[in-house]
């Protein structure tokens, strides 16, 4: 008797490819809605530092970070001894004296004006303790310097949003919030490094137009948000 061959019709498998076509639109739809997310995080950790920056020197009138330690110690709930805090010069650097840039940290959080159990137990806070962190879990920073493009020595205060953020990420936070260039504005590249290799500047930006390298698939990218 004969062997009857089977095989798939026609039918079967169109749905066959109907189904793959369904699961790889997923895929890429769910990676889309994550990077989404990820863009509104880091604007919202931006938004957020620069308000319970401004609300601190208001209600303080001084720096987080900068604020001398007595003052500190006497006005901050939790704070640990009169030497955890800055010199008070009106800038948030790291010196000889303080590492202001970590003790920014821990007097916004014991001002109940971010989030984060930050502590130190004098002027200079453990650098490899817990600090903030963007989604990619590179530690922030916030600091009067010119560690950002376009800087030219200039020394401004600036959150960095700590490295491993793909370029296309931040072409598309800067085109959100600023004038989408990398090396002007308010939003611009920053070779900081919160976490492993520094972000190198060519691979992150053309350097000749400014233009983040959106297209380029380069992972491990950084920005500064200026004040």
């Amino acid at each position: 008797m004969p062997r009857v061959l089977t095989g798939f019709t026609l039918i079967e498998l169109a749905i066959v490819l109907v189904v793959i076509g369904l699961l790889l639109g997923g895929v890429l739809k769910g990676q889309e809605l994550i990077e989404s997310a990820r863009v509104r995080a880091v604007i919202t950790q931006i938004d957020s530092v620069k308000a319970a920056y401004y609300a601190f020197q208001d209600k303080y009138r001084a720096l987080p970070g900068d604020y001398p330690g007595p003052h500190a110690y006497a006005n901050l709930a939790g704070i640990a001894s009169p030497q955890v805090g800055g010199n008070g010069d009106g800038v948030i650097q790291d010196t000889a004296q303080a590492r202001e840039s970590l003790l920014a940290w821990v007097h916004l959080a014991h001002a109940n004006l971010i989030t984060g159990n930050y502590q130190a137990r004098d002027a200079h806070p453990d650098p490899a303790g817990e600090w903030p962190r963007n989604p990619y879990n590179a530690t922030l920073q916030l600091r009067h310097d010119a560690d950002f493009a376009g800087a030219n020595g200039s020394l401004r205060l600036n959150l960095k949003t700590g490295n491993q953020i793909p370029a296309r990420l931040l072409a598309e936070i800067d085109r959100k919030i600023d004038d989408g260039r990398a090396d002007s504005g308010n939003f611009r590249f920053s070779p900081y490094s919160g976490g492993g290799t520094a972000p190198v500047a060519a691979r992150c930006y053309d350097v000749r137009t400014g233009l983040w390298n959106a297209a380029g698939g380069e992972a491990n990218c950084g920005a500064a948000a200026l004040f």
